[in-house]
């Protein structure tokens, strides 16, 4: 998949000139929500669907400072998922010089109209697919059998 890219605005700084920690999250959205539409299954048509899916846990390592005017390449993955529930993992580097600015994961579940979990298997078998061929070929990518 493509990576996402971002160019750090002023706005996303601190009084020390650089990405204050909290936009690091925010990327990790904004690049699922791009995997997502590559996958051809956009938020907007999963929640047109009926469903939702909430992020029950995120975590950031940090590792070098982004600042004003990078652009960072974000790099999003499934790296588990069983019908229920998925796992991401991210990324961030730098676009000119590759450096990793940080890395995390985030953990969602999947949620129908009544806000209740659901399995994508028996609720949206399409998906389900799309999802588990994902990680199958992240999978074999990791291991060298792409």
């Amino acid at each position: 998949m493509t990576p996402y890219e971002h160019k750090v605005q002023y706005y996303e700084t601190d009084g020390m000139g650089i990405v204050h920690h909290s936009n690091y999250i925010r990327w990790f959205e904004e690049a699922r929500v791009e995997l997502l539409e590559q996958l051809g299954y956009g938020y907007d048509r999963i929640e047109a669907e009926g469903f939702g899916s909430p992020v029950l846990e995120v975590h950031c390592k940090y590792k070098t400072m982004a600042r004003f005017g990078d652009t960072v390449l974000i790099y999003a993955q499934i790296t588990e998922y069983n019908g229920v529930r998925m796992a991401l993992h991210y990324e961030i580097r730098d676009e000119q010089t590759n450096a990793l600015r940080c890395e995390g994961e985030s953990r969602h579940c999947f949620m129908g109209r009544d806000n209740r979990p659901v399995s994508l298997k028996r609720s949206w078998p399409a998906l389900d697919r799309v999802f588990a061929a994902q990680l199958e070929a992240q999978n074999a990518a990791n291991n060298g059998e792409a």
